[in-house]
């Protein structure tokens, strides 16, 4: 309910300017003056500053002078009228054309719970009007500061950025000037910031309103799996507001399939099965499931795993997998390649393999024997031909 009180002020000098005009154009018009606010009576704290927004204007299309005065207030209790940034005494109003004025009362903390008032006289020509603003002393009505988020626990891997979008809730009767600090665990790299200014530390809300306040946080490199507490906390003009935030790691997923002894490269023999050293190593901080061992070899080539599925890969366990390679029957000499690879349901490493087929040795020993009988029979053939 909207309290105001109304003053018709007679104005003396259109009254006295109509008497200058030609004749015909002489007229006197009254003009009213109304100062009011939205909430005439309100409760506070000890100790706090509370504002009453004024409305000062005129039924009267000319700029006129408007004069502003507390003439009552609690002993010892501080009370100004403001105008934008600036203590004024008065304003100038034109009909609807209202300036914005606060009666800023300060509350000293000493003040004992009951009700108080603060009187404002508005004086324009030929006379001046009062409004009377009501406060009730009491505790715990001052309003509070609150910070709040959509999303308090964020979920993800150990190499990923965690960004809360907080909102900061002003309900106090001041403009406060917060500061903003971020408590993460050790290691963590974690900032409190307002969401339009990189660089800031600190966030200006005005009383009734909110502001939007970021947080990020990384996590510190070979985090472990789990959960771990995060805090936010905005303070200033006595206020205080805490967001109390999580982030659940995941961990990271990371796997490499190697060669014990480096070498990309194996012999193997048509036909003949070679077994071939692997190693799996999960390299992150998280469990790897679902772990198989898996081949690309040229036709007719068999490629089988020893073991060929694990359900489970600790961080940092080391597995070793066996790959027998066996070449089809007929492969002749020569350099040929396997690809292996090693696939968990949330990472994959492979490596390609050299595999050199050599002819068997019985067939060395036949081109032997074929080149020893070759060479017996020419000599047969010089003695038996070479008497002629």
């Amino acid at each position: 309910m909207i309290r105001a009180l109304r003053l018709t002020l007679l104005l003396a000098a259109v009254a006295a300017g109509a008497a200058l005009l030609p004749a015909g154009a002489a007229a006197t018009t009254p003009s009213g003056v109304t100062i009011s606010t939205s909430y005439p009576a309100v409760a506070v704290e000890p100790g706090k500053l509370t504002r009453f927004q004024l409305t000062v204007s005129s039924v009267v299309e000319v700029h006129q002078r408007i004069d502003l005065a507390i003439i009552e207030a609690p002993e010892g209790w501080p009370v100004v009228i403001r105008g934008g940034a600036n203590v004024i005494d008065g304003v100038m109003v034109a009909g609807d054309e209202a300036p914005a004025v606060n009666v800023d009362v300060d509350v000293p903390l000493s003040a004992a719970e009951g009700d108080y008032r603060v009187v404002v006289q508005a004086t324009a020509l030929g006379g001046s009007v009062t409004l009377p603003l009501d406060l009730r002393v009491a505790e715990a009505v001052g309003g509070n500061v609150t910070l709040t988020t959509d999303f308090e626990i964020l979920r993800g891997r150990a190499d990923a950025t965690f960004r809360f979008d907080l909102a900061l809730q002003n309900d106090t009767p001041e403009d406060i000037t917060f500061s903003l600090a971020a408590l993460a665990p050790p290691g963590w790299s974690t900032t409190a910031r307002p969401s339009a200014e990189i660089l800031a530390s600190t966030i200006t809300v005005l009383s009734g309103e909110s502001g939007s306040v970021v947080v990020e946080t990384d996590p510190p490199d070979g985090v472990e799996a789990g959960f771990y507490p995060l805090a936010v906390r905005a303070a200033g003009g006595g206020a205080e507001a805490v967001a109390q935030l999580g982030v659940e790691i995941t961990g990271t997923f990371s796997i490499a399939l190697i060669k014990p002894d480096e070498r990309l490269n194996t012999s193997v023999r048509a036909g003949r099965t070679t077994d071939v050293l692997l190693t799996v190593v999960n390299n992150g901080t998280a469990v790897l499931t679902d772990l198989t061992m898996r081949s690309v070899a040229p036709a007719n080539w068999e490629v089988t795993f020893t073991p060929a599925e694990v359900a489970e890969v600790a961080p940092s366990q080391v597995i070793s997998v066996i790959a027998a390679i066996t070449p089809s029957g007929d492969a002749i000499a020569g350099d040929y390649s396997v690809s292996l690879e090693a696939r968990a349901r949330e990472a994959r490493d492979g490596l390609d393999l050299r595999a050199t087929v050599k002819t068997a040795r019985v067939w060395g020993l036949v081109g032997i024997g074929l080149i020893a009988a070759a060479i017996v029979g020419l000599a047969v053939v010089f003695r038996l031909y070479g008497r002629r």
